[in-house]
């Protein structure tokens, strides 16, 4: 029997349908910097709830975006990293970062930079 392939559907909406999501842009965006655990991903995006942060994570490691280590040891260790696909992603995270940036600007609205947490917590962008 042959598979039944999946409808195509626009190119747009299965980007969305990966990485659309209130934290996986921001999530992947950390990651971008090197592997991260849960906790240093929590105090960098810490207007995500533990719950949907856990969500997303998941989502985006079913996707393959990202890669989920889990070490063997007391307490248990688990961190995070971008796999080959989540890297891809690169240019277009910076595009969507600097967009932002720019729409700010233009519309006299007050940010904050997610590179700026980073720094309050010691971690390099």
């Amino acid at each position: 029997m042959k598979q039944q392939q999946k409808a195509a559907g626009c190119p747009v909406e299965v980007t969305l349908s990966i990485v659309g999501g209130k934290w996986k842009l921001q999530i992947v965006y950390c990651l971008l910097n090197g592997t991260k655990r849960f906790g240093e991903l929590r105090r960098l995006i810490p207007a995500a709830t533990q719950q949907m942060l856990t969500l997303q994570l998941r989502e985006l490691e079913q996707a393959g975006i990202i890669h989920r280590q889990i070490y063997a040891q007391v307490p248990p260790k688990v961190e995070y990293s971008l796999t080959e696909s989540g890297r891809s992603l690169e240019p277009i995270v910076y595009q969507i970062h600097a967009w932002g940036e720019w729409y700010c600007e233009q519309n006299n609205i007050e940010y904050w930079q997610l590179s700026d947490n980073m720094e309050d917590h010691g971690i390099r962008a």
